[in-house]
């Protein structure tokens, strides 16, 4: 049987011959540019499979993903900027020196410890690389960096949002328990409700036969903002009570997200078996199929 090495090195060249003379005309015309969307794409898959629990299709998953990491490296490959083997050793160098506690003779008796002793060393790694690039270094006289340094804007929002409370809360700015928050998100809401107040009469309403924010409210710009504002203000709360209880804000939407377009294609169904579609019954049925789609699930647990 080949070893873990041995495979690993296969993929890498099959890798190199797409990427070669004569090799997939596809694959030969792709760019560092041109592939990221796929990246992204390969990694929401694998969290569905994960959410899934779909352990043979998250093999599969993991190799796309993989694929990406490989794509990549060839790519630099050719244009002489790293190799594979850069990626590897600098992820291992790395799983080392931000272990001490496992590696070294850092003690690190809980979760929390360890976070705060990752946080010290990529700030550490970070001033390190300023310093030896030719940036700037950590003089007296300059300002620590931010403990919310590093978090990239480019993230989907709710993750940034997550990334960010948490560095804020491993330096003691933090809720001392769930019901703060609680109470917070009960301030922001009655924040929002506030501002709507000022909504022209007769108030939000549903355009068009009923669906809300199907169409574009005609709200003066002003107000747009400061809703828009009190409505951010409510999502972080969210995902800080998520934070709190320990669980992914992105994954969990995601799986309410599947959850709705399960009920709601449930309905579509019911309603297709009589000929009919969804905008032709009134919200009371519509209601009592969404009832009906929710016993099921309960049913067949």
């Amino acid at each position: 049987m080949p070893t873990t090495g041995e495979r690993f090195e296969r993929a890498v060249s099959i890798m190199a011959r797409l990427r070669g003379p004569g090799g997939c005309p596809w694959d030969r015309e792709q760019t560092f540019d041109s592939i990221k969307p796929y990246t992204l794409e390969e990694t929401y898959e694998v969290l569905e499979a994960i959410d899934n629990r779909d352990w043979h299709e998250l093999t599969g998953e993991l190799g796309d993903l993989l694929l990406q990491v490989l794509f990549y490296a060839e790519m630099a490959k050719e244009q002489n900027t790293f190799s594979i083997d850069e990626v590897i050793d600098r992820l291992s160098d790395k799983l080392v020196d931000r272990h001490p506690h496992v590696f070294g003779d850092v003690k690190a008796e809980t979760s929390s410890e360890v976070l705060r002793n990752w946080e010290a060393l990529k700030a550490e790694e970070k001033k390190k690389r300023l310093e030896a690039g030719g940036g700037k270094s950590a003089n007296r006289d300059d300002k620590p960096e931010s403990v919310l340094a590093g978090v990239s804007p480019a993230m989907p929002a709710l993750l940034e949002a997550h990334k960010l409370s948490s560095r804020a809360a491993l330096v003691g700015f933090d809720w001392p328990n769930i019901q703060g928050l609680f109470d917070k998100l009960y301030e922001e809401t009655e924040e929002l409700e506030e501002q709507l107040k000022e909504f022209p009469a007769p108030g939000l309403q549903p355009q068009g036969r009923g669906v809300a924010g199907s169409g574009r409210q005609q709200m003066a710009e002003d107000m747009r903002q400061r809703v828009e504002g009190e409505v951010g203000d409510l999502f972080f709360v969210l995902v800080n009570i998520a934070r709190y209880l320990s669980l992914d804000p992105e994954s969990a939407l995601k799986k309410t997200n599947r959850k709705f377009k399960r009920r709601f294609q449930f309905m579509e169904e019911q309603l297709r078996s009589s000929g009919r579609s969804p905008d032709q019954v009134s919200m009371e049925e519509l209601e009592s199929l969404w009832q009906r789609s929710k016993q099921q699930e309960r049913d067949a647990r």
